[in-house]
């Protein structure tokens, strides 16, 4: 019988999400992430448990905002048709 989906993971089982997502990490770079601090865990015993959000959210790629000013000016200017590109 499986298990029921706990909010901790072990480092195997952290590694497992990321190869379903077809990004290989190992469970000693996870053991590095944790001992960074790039993600929270708890060691009740020898195991290491980390949270499955936390691994699923550095699977989500990060938006990053472009301000208005950054843009090159015209980039999106419309222009009639046969005008000659500038």
């Amino acid at each position: 019988m499986p298990r029921a989906p706990s909010d901790w993971i072990t480092l195997a089982e952290a590694a497992g999400v990321f190869r379903a997502a077809n990004v290989e990490v190992s469970t000693s770079t996870l053991a590095r992430w944790v001992r960074a601090g790039r993600l929270q865990s708890i060691r009740p015993g020898r195991r290491i448990y980390v949270r499955r959000a936390q691994v699923r959210a550095l699977l989500t790629p990060r938006r990053t905002a472009v301000r208005v000013e950054d843009l090159q000016p015209g980039l999106f200017e419309l222009r009639e048709r046969g005008a000659p590109k500038t």
